[in-house]
């Protein structure tokens, strides 16, 4: 079952994306040659205590972490560790969620680790283009086959393949809820949206295939071939005029 958030309930969301706003900017600026991803996961943890917030991923189906960091062909969930170090020419993907009063927000970035290669530089650009297509099919009275299906008519055409095996979801009260929001799909297709709606879309692009898999540490995805993958994530509204980002000022 979709449900429609409140006014209230919506500004809750919005307080949250906001803090995470803040923090991925100031993570980005971390995010350098010899920094480890520990070091990124300190200062998230201590950043969101200082917020007032809570971290939504730690001790969510046991996930150890308030971060997810994942490098170059580790497309999500990647945990993160003192002995991971970010190496100039790397991409890095930050995901952070928070609760808020009950309610919880999510976003993620792609973020490149001293100077990348031009290939990569547009691996990423097409990536967040691509989630930015998706929110301007976030219309009332549209579907959410239009939503899923604008990431994928908008990366094909690079040569580039969606993940398949990890979606995007509907979030509210609970950090996933319904709907799935596949990054590909059918236009016209799918519930209607309506306003209201709490939309986490979160496009996953990889180089080569769109096959993954799950490495020893039961949590890190990675791409099957060993391609590499960028990751961008809003918490989009539906409204009358039109999505609003609650995860941007």
């Amino acid at each position: 079952m979709i449900i429609c958030k409140s006014p209230l309930e919506i500004e809750k969301m919005r307080r949250g994306g906001l803090v995470i706003w803040e923090l991925l900017n100031e993570l980005k600026a971390m995010a350098v040659p010899g920094v480890s991803t520990y070091d990124l996961e300190n200062a998230a943890e201590q950043r969101i205590a200082k917020s007032g917030a809570q971290p939504a991923f730690k001790g969510l189906y046991d996930y150890p972490c308030v971060l997810c960091t994942s490098i170059n062909n580790e497309i999500v969930h990647g945990i993160p560790s003192r002995r991971r170090v970010l190496k100039e020419g790397d991409i890095l993907k930050i995901d952070v969620g928070v609760k808020i009063d009950g309610f919880y927000s999510d976003s993620a970035v792609t973020v490149p680790v001293g100077k990348i290669s031009p290939a990569l530089e547009k691996l990423v650009r097409i990536t967040e283009e691509s989630l930015y297509s998706a929110i301007e099919k976030v219309k009332l009275g549209g579907r959410l086959g239009d939503v899923c299906a604008a990431v994928e008519n908008y990366v094909r055409p690079h040569g580039y393949a969606v993940v398949r095996d990890f979606v995007g979801h509907g979030i509210g009260s609970q950090l996933h809820e319904d709907p799935k929001i596949p990054n590909y799909g059918t236009p016209g297709h799918g519930p209607l949206l309506k306003e209201g709606m709490v939309l986490a879309i979160e496009p996953m692009v990889n180089t080569g295939t769109y096959k993954t898999r799950i490495l020893d540490d039961k949590w890190t995805a990675v791409t099957e071939d060993g391609g590499y993958s960028a990751h961008f994530e809003h918490c989009v509204v539906v409204t009358k005029n039109g999505p609003w980002i609650l995860t941007k000022p």
